[in-house]
């Protein structure tokens, strides 16, 4: 099974590599206001890739906390209703 991960990541690894050989052509990207970025395709892709995972984690950050917080706080619940878990100083 280890052998087997193994190959699979280094097949996903050549597949990208090959991607990147493939795409090194200039391409430009127009924003606004005249603006203009030119980099190689690949580097447009990983960026774009890198930008989109960044807000989807932004964006889950507070649903996230909110679900940390509530199970904090029943777990404190639970702990605090349940007087076999206390300790007496005997």
């Amino acid at each position: 099974m280890k052998y087997l991960m193994w190959l699979l990541k280094a097949a996903i690894f050549f597949t990208l590599f090959a991607f990147a050989l493939n795409n090194q052509q200039v391409v430009s990207v127009n924003f606004f206001f005249g603006t203009q970025w030119q980099a190689p395709l690949v580097l447009v892709v990983l960026v774009t890739f890198a930008f989109g995972l960044a807000a989807g984690i932004l964006m889950m950050m507070p649903r996230w906390w909110k679900k940390r917080r509530n199970t904090r706080l029943s777990q404190q619940s639970q702990h605090s209703e349940n007087p076999s878990t206390m300790h007496h100083g005997l």
